[in-house]
């Protein structure tokens, strides 16, 4: 089964060479989304908070232009430039997952591109 690539104007535009999201063997898959705000290359102001639900909205995008969504995700990489904003990001990344939360993995990264404070990537399944 050959891959299918993935690009919706609902997520930051590919800046390199990547995809939005790859769809392969039943499953979704997920560049890792950072809090730019579609359509442009603006971050989201607006500390954690403001940036986890970017970066979560920016997922959802890539997941429905593959036919699936928040309720597919079986796991997720969390990447935060300070750990120590856990608690800020864990809840609102909740909000997006009020049931069966997928498996996570949680670390702190420096660098993370354009100043963010967080990025994640994610893997669902196809509805």
């Amino acid at each position: 089964m050959p891959k299918e690539v993935i690009s919706t104007d609902k997520a930051p535009a590919a800046v390199g060479a990547y995809s939005q999201g790859i769809i392969a063997n039943g499953f979704v898959y997920t560049a890792g989304q950072i809090p730019l705000i579609p359509g442009t290359s603006d971050l989201r102001e607006g500390g954690i908070e403001a940036q986890t639900r970017q970066v979560m909205n920016n997922i959802s995008g890539v997941l429905a232009a593959a036919g699936s969504g928040m309720d597919q995700v079986v796991k997720t990489t969390v990447f935060l430039a300070d750990i120590k904003d856990f608690a800020e990001f864990n809840a609102v990344y909740s909000e997006f997952f009020p049931q069966a939360p997928p498996a996570r993995t949680t670390v702190q990264a420096g660098g993370l591109p354009v100043g963010a404070l967080i990025e994640v990537e994610a893997v669902a399944l196809l509805e």
